[in-house]
């Protein structure tokens, strides 16, 4: 139990020095990270450490890991912070929130979608339909798969990453809501409704409709 715990303790320990280098700017965004001998001499701790500690880093998102040729800084920014800031949001900021990122979002897909992504949201559609009436966790999931595909289908990096990170914020919520609250069909009806106005280019309704989703 001992030997776990230092071990524990060794990779939050290189975790935490390696995010300092980062910080300090050790290393540029886009470049390649020493390899993890290097990395295990310059701090003094083993390569199996090192390899752990790096896994942390890609998780939080600072670090990318490319099979077969070594990991590479992927932002100098920890997005592990702002994670953790949304986890601590109230209800009443996390839907303020979804209302100025999903909601706008998805009136840019309703001018910017492409035949592709109509097809993949009509595909996480029928799937989410057949878990509304079963397990709440699974049908969760799948709903969250549908509004990321909404969002991604603005077109915007940035919009799809943001919502990506704040996707546990949502998940939580509709856990709660779907816990405390008798399931409506008409509230589910209303992901159709959004799709529809997607596909028909109808930004503002697309908009007002995700906007009284939120609310539901």
């Amino acid at each position: 139990m001992n030997s776990e715990l230092t071990r524990r303790s060794l990779v939050e320990l290189a975790v935490e020095r390696m995010r300092e280098r980062i910080l300090q700017g050790d290393w540029q965004i886009g470049q390649r990270l020493p390899t993890e001998p290097v990395l295990a001499v310059e701090l003094g701790i083993s390569r199996n450490t090192v390899r752990e500690a790096m896994r942390v880093l890609a998780f939080s998102g600072l670090v990318e890991i490319r099979q077969g040729d070594g990991s590479y800084l992927r932002t100098a920014q920890d997005p592990l912070q702002a994670v953790q800031a949304m986890s601590r949001c109230s209800p009443e900021h996390a839907r303020e929130t979804r209302h100025i990122l999903e909601a706008e979002a998805i009136g840019l897909a309703a001018l910017r979608r492409t035949d592709a992504d109509l097809q993949a949201l009509r595909d996480a559609l029928a799937v989410s339909a057949g878990h509304f009436h079963r397990d709440i966790a699974a049908y969760v999931a799948c709903d969250l798969v549908f509004h990321q595909r909404l969002v991604d289908a603005a077109h915007n990096p940035a919009l799809s990453e943001l919502y990506r990170y704040f996707s546990g914020v949502v998940a939580a919520a509709l856990q709660h809501n779907m816990t405390t609250v008798p399931r409506c069909q008409a509230t589910f009806d209303l992901h159709g409704q959004i799709l529809n106005a997607v596909e028909q280019r109808d930004a503002e309704r697309a908009k007002h409709l995700s906007r009284t989703l939120i609310e539901s």
